[in-house]
């Protein structure tokens, strides 16, 4: 959709964001962005962010390099804050640069009401 010769853009990456900005660039469509759950594997299986992908934080780095390119945009959520401030410092050290630190996780996506999904929905799917 143009608007007077101007194409629209989705919300901008931020160094933190809260549940609302990672939602508003869902919505938006855009498949340019990974999502990281770096809790472990058991709390992954109970619930995560819609399209999540788990990567443990001990494992975090060496998946990562692997898997996703530099410059790609990656929210990322732990099971705190403090863990997902550390899982973001890990990747940022290793030369990601478009890193959101998703502030209060998965309990603040779920207390909002947004969707997540568990192993027992993915299965039975």
């Amino acid at each position: 959709m143009k608007l007077f010769g101007i194409l629209p853009t989705p919300p901008p990456l931020k160094a933190q964001s809260r549940v609302y900005d990672l939602k508003a660039r869902l919505d938006w469509g855009e498949p340019a962005l990974t999502i990281l759950d770096v809790r472990d594997r058991t709390q992954f299986n109970s619930h995560h962010i819609m399209g999540a992908v788990c990567m443990p934080i001990q494992e975090l780095t060496s998946r990562a390099l692997t898997s996703l390119e530099l410059d790609r945009d990656i929210y990322v959520y732990g099971e705190t804050d403090d863990e997902t401030v550390e899982a973001a410092t890990q990747l940022r050290q290793v030369g990601y640069k478009n890193i959101s630190e998703l502030r209060g996780g998965v309990a603040a996506w779920k207390a909002v009401g947004y969707p997540v999904e568990s192993a027992s929905s993915l299965l039975s799917a």
